[in-house]
């Protein structure tokens, strides 16, 4: 009886604080959540409604979902994604084994050459395939998506490798399995649910690759997205485009769907297996795979090397005629009136502030989810998702969309300039999501009860004993951001003012303009773009992240 009455006690000594930790949670998640359907889920609503009601301009949308035309560019779309997404796992398998198992002495160099690409400009990207291959169509596309991302294939899979346990392996080739079987019996399914995940989040990027099939895909090869670009911004037909937008959307959370349940099974296989294994040297015939890796890691730099010996030819021989043009405002006033460098500036500060915005989203967006799975998983997935649709949603009908809805806001928020920042805060804060999450969940619930004990409010709980381990994680998430906001071209194309342009939209319009000197400055400016990158990802390197929490 005492027992149980000291049990009631303390429960209803609990119960307020319970409840306080739902509210505080409660008001967490609003801001993320109320940010994004302000500035995502309204603005693509809009134009979905505009483009999709009766009378609305353009193809009506039964004829558009039932041409023949429209189904080609599905299956163009698809076709590539699906090609590139099969190479992009095809050379991360080798380069996953060599960061997950192989202790040599570049192992980190390597760590940092596979993940430079993930976060280079699409612009940036599609000049380079361009410049080495000029004339490759449909290859230099499935080829550019697939080096994009190699490194979420090498990261996400490297991850779980190095968790999964070496004994059953050995023991297989105890029992006189070959290596290969061995690997097909024991390592595959074991990696299946990272494997799985990373195909997903890699299809998504290549089916809504836009930059790199605008440049490398021109009129002739289209995609969804360069589809709605074309309908939206040269047609006008925005109820052909608000048709595609749905069709893409479809496809979309599809693929987040499958990346979430592949996600979950990861996870729950990573804290079966606890800590990673510890590297060892090559044997046998794993210098084999290492060697492929290498390879693998040579031909990543390759289209990095063409672009910036590009960027230094000159009709006249070797120079640094660009680089001295971004001086100025490029042939026939590319910029109108604006110099390279001036919008070298913008971008440092544009991306600055997104990531501002990103950080403080994604941070509140994954303190929630680490205490809703065990309680609400539902809840989990449907919020996980919603913040991930950002990256799978049209740039064209989201930029299309802040201009239809923004002038709602006090003061005509279309001219704010802080519309271009929460453009790219919205691409930014799902990477920030999936960077920082995984470690928060890592977290020994444990240490938070013991502190909350104590008589911690919440917020000194998160401080005390969240942010303390989650310190390296927040820096490379910030880091990934400002990367990923800094090389942003869709939305940002359609947003940034006219006076006011970053690196990237510089570069498309010197690249639009005839002239080699326009040739010259957007190769130029994408090397500057590039050494920015590399620069973040060596500092990112710096601050090390555990590998779980890594993509």
């Amino acid at each position: 009886m005492a027992q149980d009455g000291a049990r009631l006690t303390r429960r209803r000594h609990d119960a307020p604080r319970e409840r306080a930790g739902r509210w505080a949670l409660a008001g967490l998640a609003a801001i993320p959540l109320g940010f994004l359907g302000l500035f995502f889920a309204w603005p693509v609503a809009a134009i979905l409604g505009l483009g999709l009601r009766d009378g609305g301009r353009g193809t009506p949308v039964g004829v558009m979902l039932t041409s023949g035309e429209t189904w080609r560019i599905v299956g163009f779309t698809l076709g590539q994604a699906a090609a590139a997404t099969v190479l992009a796992l095809l050379a991360g398998l080798p380069v996953a084994f060599l960061l997950a198992r192989c202790a040599l002495p570049f192992r980190n160099v390597v760590r940092v050459l596979v993940t430079v690409p993930f976060v280079l400009p699409t612009v940036v990207v599609g000049l380079a395939f361009r410049a080495l291959l000029p004339n490759s169509g449909v290859l230099a596309i499935v080829l550019a998506n697939a080096f994009f991302n190699v490194a979420v294939v090498a990261r996400t899979v490297g991850g779980l490798w190095a968790h999964t346990d070496r004994r059953a392996e050995d023991a297989a080739r105890a029992l006189g399995a070959s290596r290969w079987r061995a690997f097909t019996s024991v390592v595959l399914p074991a990696l299946t649910p990272a494997i799985s995940s990373a195909a997903a989040v890699v299809f998504l990027f290549c089916a809504t690759s836009f930059g790199v099939v605008l440049i490398l895909g021109g009129a002739r090869y289209r995609t969804l997205e360069t589809e709605i670009y074309l309908r939206a911004v040269n047609l006008f037909d925005l109820r052909g485009a608000a048709a595609l937008s749905l069709l893409q959307l479809a496809a979309v959370i599809g693929a987040l769907t499958l990346g979430a349940v592949a996600r979950r099974r990861r996870e729950s296989a990573l804290a079966l297996r606890g800590r990673a294994e510890t590297a060892r040297r090559p044997q046998g015939g794993e210098w084999v795979v290492v060697t492929i890796a290498l390879v693998v890691v040579v031909l990543l730099l390759t289209p990095i090397a063409g672009l910036v010996l590009r960027s230094l030819s000159t009709v006249d021989g070797w120079g640094i005629a660009g680089y001295q043009a971004l001086l100025g405002v490029g042939a026939r006033d590319a910029l109108s009136g604006v110099t390279g460098f001036a919008a070298a500036a913008n971008s440092l500060r544009t991306a600055f502030d997104a990531t501002l915005i990103a950080m403080t989203l994604g941070v509140l967006a994954s303190v929630v989810l680490s205490r809703l799975p065990r309680r609400r998983p539902l809840l989990a997935g449907a919020m996980d998702t919603a913040l991930m649709l950002p990256i799978g949603v049209s740039a064209v009908t989201l930029g299309f969309g802040y201009l239809i809805t923004m002038d709602a806001l006090p003061g005509d928020f279309r001219t704010s300039p802080l519309l271009v920042p929460f453009a790219q805060a919205l691409v930014a804060t799902p990477l920030v999501v999936r960077t920082v999450l995984p470690v928060l969940r890592a977290v020994d619930e444990r240490l938070r009860q013991a502190a909350a004990t104590l008589g911690a409010s919440p917020f000194r709980v998160w401080r005390e004993v969240d942010l303390p381990m989650a310190g390296r994680a927040l820096l490379a998430a910030a880091g990934f951001a400002y990367v990923i906001a800094l090389g942003e071209f869709g939305a940002t194309s359609f947003l940034v003012r006219p006076e006011a342009p970053t690196l990237p939209v510089a570069i498309a319009r010197f690249i639009s303009r005839p002239g080699e000197l326009n040739n010259q400055m957007a190769y130029a400016a994408c090397t500057m773009l590039m050494v920015v990158t590399v620069l973040v990802v060596l500092a990112i390197e710096r601050a090390r992240v555990a590998e779980v929490g890594e993509f």
